[in-house]
């Protein structure tokens, strides 16, 4: 069943109540469900290598029901009860997809990025009180098992690590080979409180029916850290209900258990994780997992088409940096089994769009969704308008409103106008979001609608456009500017591929937009040009740019959102720099770092000058420093 305009979808949710549609209510009762109608259909496919005809793992559901139910009974002998924590720091391998699903039927599971430091996974490990981590085995190009033992070092409620070796997924003689290259750890006789044990060989002491009684209904099943573009991660509180939300959502509207799925998205993010696994799990479709990292793997993109023809993808998931990537390369296999890509995490340039569109003959349609409400949000309808540049029409049984703030406190605005998007559905948690409760302080409108931090506006025909984040608002001497108009306008010159505007500090306005941005492979534009272009094609003379740079790439999050506190981070350092400069003083900006209570602080090397006279010159600045 889909559905083409807002009113059919209304219309299907006045039918019956959500609750009335009669979904399981915990994860391990719909995934036996699952496992139960299509026991011998595929479940997932997982390639460490990109070759179309490089090895691969495939399970059935009947295989991957057992998997989980033994991981699940292995954490509960592991002492993990319902409210205990199950991290998993890994890349994409099977492993991930058992301790995911696991994690979540014994207790509560944490995914965690790779591509994090030591001491923020350790700060996520202690905030949720981790008790078991599951991590990589010293394996040759990756850092991820010494990162992790370092990590856990600083994690005392941390007893048992068990570890995967992902050189069973080679064949000889490379897996010959990696023996001789495996990085050698450091002596793990100092953590002393956590025990270091082999997955697989643990996994398979178990039953493959589950040895405990299941959960009775609803609870927090995950903790998820945001992988937002506007600060330190927080961990949000996700339960059964939101998790199977996400899968009735697929299941019935996206997904059948006949179609292939290729996902090369990490499996730490709610997209790869709530979007596509629980759609799967609901539905039974076949989920394709190639190489650990994904779209950043080696040979994904070039060997792309040619994955899908070997599997006979129906549904590409996507992000707007990867389809950048994309179309780079020819389409040079039978792509004909593909119905649809699906594109989220950020939007999609109008030239990208249609350049995929006519290079590959796949229509890409564009969704909204945010960790903190468990994800999905909105998507425009697979066989309805796709209006280009909106994130379509609310899912059924959720209820957006735009808000804006006034002398009287927060009020609904009309249609067509813009403000705070606030979201209330199955996924969201009222008064609870968040794991830390004074983070859930003024973050509900009306006490259930989620305040997402995202600037939009609601057409007449019912979708949901985006136009920006609140908190990326640049405020220029109180006025208030909105990047989403530089970033718009400098995209439409040619060369540019992905551009990310900020306020950088300014000592009289406060703030003063500038942008970065990547251009198009073998493109060539100066800054100059560039700002030149901006003059023109921005209408609003306070948000035309006082500066713009050229990056060889953008810092982007792992699904591709351009990550704006590393482009802050580059404007407060050469802001200050030049002051600092201006003023005579050898002082200079070593680095910025993300403070939890005081956000960006510069940390400054004073080289002999006087404290007091930087003081001085970066006081006039509305961001902490400190010497160091």
């Amino acid at each position: 069943m889909g559905f083409a305009t807002a009113e059919a979808c209304a219309q299907f949710a006045s039918e019956m109540t959500y609750k009335e549609r009669g979904m399981p209510e915990t994860l391990y009762g719909l995934l036996s469900r699952t496992a139960g109608k299509f026991p011998d259909h595929k479940a997932v496919s997982y390639q460490l290598l990109s070759g179309p005809s490089d090895k691969a793992e495939t399970v059935n559901w009947r295989e991957f029901h057992a998997r989980v139910t033994q991981a699940a009974n292995m954490f509960r002998a592991l002492g993990v009860g319902e409210e205990d924590t199950i991290a998993y720091v890994l890349p994409n391998c099977n492993e991930a997809l058992y301790t995911f699903l696991g994690g979540a039927v014994a207790g509560i599971v944490n995914p965690i990025n790779p591509l994090l430091e030591p001491e923020q996974i350790a700060s996520i490990l202690r905030e949720t009180n981790a008790k078991v981590v599951v991590t990589l085995k010293p394996f040759p190009k990756t850092d991820v098992p010494q990162k992790v033992a370092e990590a856990v070092r600083h994690a005392p409620h941390v007893n048992t690590v068990l570890e995967v070796d992902l050189n069973r997924y080679l064949t000889p003689p490379k897996s010959w080979i990696v023996p001789f290259l495996r990085p050698k750890m450091a002596d793990k006789a100092h953590l002393a409180h956590a025990d270091y044990l082999c997955f697989n060989k643990e996994m398979r002491k178990h039953p493959t029916t589950l040895a405990f009684a299941d959960s009775t209904g609803d609870r927090v099943a995950c903790y998820f850290h945001t992988g937002g573009t506007t600060g330190m991660p927080k961990v949000a509180q996700h339960k059964y209900s939101g998790l199977i939300y996400n899968g009735w959502i697929g299941s019935t509207l996206l997904f059948s258990e006949n179609d292939n799925i290729m996902c090369p998205l990490p499996m730490f993010h709610v997209f790869a994780c709530h979007v596509i696994m629980m759609a799967a799990v609901a539905s039974g479709a076949h989920v394709v997992f190639p190489t650990p990292q994904g779209y950043r793997g080696e040979g994904v993109f070039d060997n792309f088409w040619k994955l899908i023809e070997r599997w006979k993808i129906s549904f590409i998931i996507t992000v707007p940096t990867a389809v950048s990537a994309l179309m780079q390369r020819p389409v040079d296999a039978d792509i004909s089994s593909v119905k649809i890509a699906f594109s989220g995490s950020a939007p999609m340039p109008l030239e990208l769009f249609n350049r995929f569109q006519a290079t590959s003959g796949v229509n890409i349609v564009e969704g909204y969704g945010l960790t903190e409400a468990t994800c999905l949000v909105s998507c425009n309808p697979v066989e309805g308008e796709k209006q280009i540049g909106s994130v379509g029409i609310p899912f059924p049984y959720t209820d957006v409103k735009i808000v804006q703030s006034t002398a009287d406190g927060l009020q609904e605005a009309a249609v067509g106008e813009v403000g705070e998007i606030c979201v209330s559905n199955p996924g969201v948690f009222p008064g609870h979001t968040y794991t830390e409760a004074a983070k859930n302080a003024d973050l509900y409108y009306q006490g259930i609608y989620l305040r997402t931090g995202d600037l939009g506006r609601m057409g007449e025909d019912g979708y949901l456009w985006i136009t920006g984040r609140a908190k990326d608002l640049i405020i220029r001497g109180g006025h208030n500017i909105d990047p989403a108009e530089i970033e718009e306008a400098v995209l439409g010159h040619e060369a540019v591929a992905f551009a990310g505007a900020i306020g950088q500090p300014d000592a009289h306005a406060g703030e003063l937009p500038c942008v970065y941005v990547e251009l198009v492979d073998g493109a060539e534009v100066t800054e100059a040009e560039l700002m030149d272009y901006s003059k023109v094609h921005i209408h609003e003379r306070a948000a035309i740019p006082k500066h713009l740079t050229i990056l060889d790439a953008l810092p982007k999050t792992a699904v591709g959102k351009v990550f704006k506190p590393d482009l802050r981070k580059l404007a407060i350092t050469r802001v200050y720099n030049a002051a600092l400069t201006e003023a005579g003083l050898a002082a200079r900006v070593d680095h910025v770092v993300d403070d939890k209570h005081r956000g960006l602080a510069a940390q400054v090397t004073l080289n002999g000058s006087d404290s007091d006279s930087v003081s001085h010159v970066l006081g006039a600045f509305t961001r902490p420093w400190d010497a160091i």
